[in-house]
C-alpha cells in the first residue's frame, strides 16, 4: 500500500521539481502542484499493483519526478517531430514514433491496458470559476482565435478595456423631486436640532438620566410679546419705500409750487420772505419723519399707483 500522505495527495515538504513547502500563489504554481499531485497518486497505485503494501516518502518521490521526466521528453519528442513535418499539432503517429526511438515496444500497449488487476483513480474535482458580478459584465466575452492555443488564458473581462458610463440621468418627475426635498429638509431640521442639543443648555425629561432625550432650553426673555410687536424685515423695507417716494412726491410738488409766476400784488411780498432757492425748507416735516421708536410712527398707507 502506499503512503497515506502521498495516496492522498498532500503536499510534500521533501525535494522535487514544481513541489515546495510554500502555498502556490500563482496559477500557474497551481496548475504544477495539481499536476504533481496526480503523478505520486498515480505513482502510489502503481506500487499498489505490484505488491507493495508501503512506501517511503523518498522512494514516491523518486518514482515520480522519474515519471514526469519520461512524459516530458515524450511530449517534446512529439512536437519536434510534429514541427518537423510542417505542423503545429502532435498527433497519434508523431507519438508512436518518438515511443519507438526512445526505445519502447509499442505491441505491449493494449496488453497493459486490459490487464485485470488495473487500478481506476477518479478524476481530480473540477473547481468552478468565479462568478462574474451583473454589475461589472459589459459585453461579450472573447474567445481565442485560431493561432492562439486553448490552453492560454483567457481574455480579461470586457469591463476592464471597454469604457462604460458611470452617471445617471437627472431624476424630473415632480413626486420624487417632492420627496428628495422634503427628506433633506427633515434631515437638515434634525442635524440642527442635535447640533443645538450638543453646545447649547439643555433639559432633560427624566432627572436620573441627563443624557437621554435632551430638549434645547428655553430662554426667558423680560419681553415675551416684544418679538410679536416688532415688524419683520420686510415691513420695514415696505415702510422705507414707501417713505423713501412720499418724500419724492412732496419735493416735487414743493419745487413745482415755488416756480409759478402770478401777478398778484401780494405774491411779491409773499416772494421777498422766501429764501434765495425759492424753496421753502421741510424742516418740519423731516423732524416728524424722523422717528426712532416703531410704535410711535404715524400710520401711512401704501401708494397705489394708478394705470394712466
Amino acid at each position: 500500500m502506499a503512503d497515506p500522505a502521498v495516496a492522498s495527495g498532500g503536499s510534500l515538504t521533501s525535494g522535487g521539481r514544481g513541489s515546495g513547502g510554500k502555498a502556490a500563489s500563482s496559477p500557474a504554481e497551481n496548475y504544477h502542484l495539481a499536476r504533481r499531485r496526480t503523478l505520486q497518486v498515480v505513482v502510489s497505485a502503481l506500487l499498489t499493483e505490484c505488491g507493495f503494501e508501503s512506501a517511503e516518502k523518498a522512494a514516491v518521490e523518486t518514482l515520480t519526478e522519474m515519471m514526469q521526466s519520461y512524459i516530458t521528453e515524450i511530449g517534446r519528442c512529439a512536437k519536434s517531430y510534429c514541427e518537423h513535418t510542417a505542423r503545429s499539432i502532435p498527433t497519434l503517429s508523431d507519438t508512436v514514433i518518438t515511443l519507438i526511438e526512445m526505445g519502447f515496444n509499442v505491441d505491449t500497449l493494449p496488453v497493459y491496458a486490459k490487464r485485470s488487476q488495473r487500478m481506476v483513480i477518479t478524476a481530480p474535482p473540477v473547481t468552478n470559476p468565479p462568478v462574474t458580478p451583473k454589475a461589472l459584465s459589459a459585453g461579450q466575452k472573447r474567445t481565442h482565435p485560431s493561432h492562439i492555443p486553448s490552453h492560454f488564458p483567457e481574455f480579461p473581462d470586457p469591463h476592464t478595456y471597454i469604457k462604460t458610463p458611470t452617471f445617471r440621468e437627472p431624476v424630473s418627475d415632480y413626486q420624487v423631486v417632492r420627496e428628495k426635498a422634503a427628506t433633506q429638509r427633515r434631515d437638515v431640521e434634525r442635524a440642527l436640532t442635535r447640533f443645538m442639543a450638543k453646545t447649547g443648555e439643555t433639559q432633560s425629561l427624566f432627572k436620573d438620566d441627563i443624557s437621554a432625550f435632551p430638549l434645547i432650553a428655553a430662554r426667558p426673555s423680560a419681553i415675551p410679546y416684544l418679538s410679536a410687536l416688532l415688524p419683520s424685515e420686510l415691513e420695514l423695507q415696505t415702510l422705507e419705500e414707501t417713505d423713501s417716494s412720499e418724500q419724492d412726491d412732496q419735493t416735487d410738488s414743493e419745487n413745482a409750487a415755488g416756480n409759478i409766476i402770478t401777478d398778484d400784488p401780494g405774491a411779491d411780498k409773499e416772494n421777498s420772505m422766501l429764501p434765495p432757492t425759492g424753496v421753502v425748507p421741510s424742516t418740519k416735516a423731516s423732524e416728524d419723519n424722523i422717528i426712532d421708536n416703531p410704535y410711535l410712527r404715524p400710520v401711512k398707507k401704501p401708494k397705489v399707483r394708478r394705470k394712466k
